[in-house]
């Protein structure tokens, strides 16, 4: 249980830490400053969706789709989760401050962002022919051909 659970809590950490980075990096050096916040928050969701990306095609390797995707799709939402109602505080505000809107938005920016980068990764994988069924299928190819033919014998 261990070894499937633990991998998708680290990706579910490392996507909230960097949440947290961009928002110290915003709080700290861009507070006044709307549109500088506003590409830093974009940086943060493309460097997410990257590790995604990263992430996805690691994992489509060597699992199925249905097991990976629902790894993922757990890690994101926990992510999300804490991005949204925990990540605020970091910034010394509300999660509803912003109003609906804002919060709202946010969470279409993470579930597209997260969703383009999983896909791109998958995309990029089985166009390389690497991902677990293509090798599943080459593997079987492979020892139908090893095999030798059997004879039958008729009486």
């Amino acid at each position: 249980m261990k070894r499937r659970w633990l991998p998708v809590g680290v990706l579910a950490g490392v996507l909230f830490a960097i949440n947290v980075v961009a928002r110290l990096i915003i709080r700290l050096g861009f507070e006044d400053d709307t549109e500088a916040a506003d590409r830093v928050s974009l940086a943060m969701f493309a460097v997410i969706g990257l590790i995604l990306a990263g992430v996805a095609f690691t994992w489509g390797r060597d699992r199925p789709v249905a097991r990976w995707s629902a790894d993922m799709a757990a890690a994101v939402l926990a992510a999300m989760l804490l991005t949204i109602f925990v990540g605020p505080f970091v910034s010394g505000v509300t999660p509803f401050s912003s109003g609906a809107g804002a919060f709202f938005a946010q969470i279409w920016l993470y579930a597209g962002f997260t969703a383009v980068g999983a896909l791109v990764g998958y995309l990029v994988l089985v166009a390389l022919g690497k991902d677990h069924r293509s090798e599943s299928l080459r593997r079987y190819a492979q020892t139908r051909q090893a095999k030798p033919r059997r004879v039958i014998r008729r009486r």
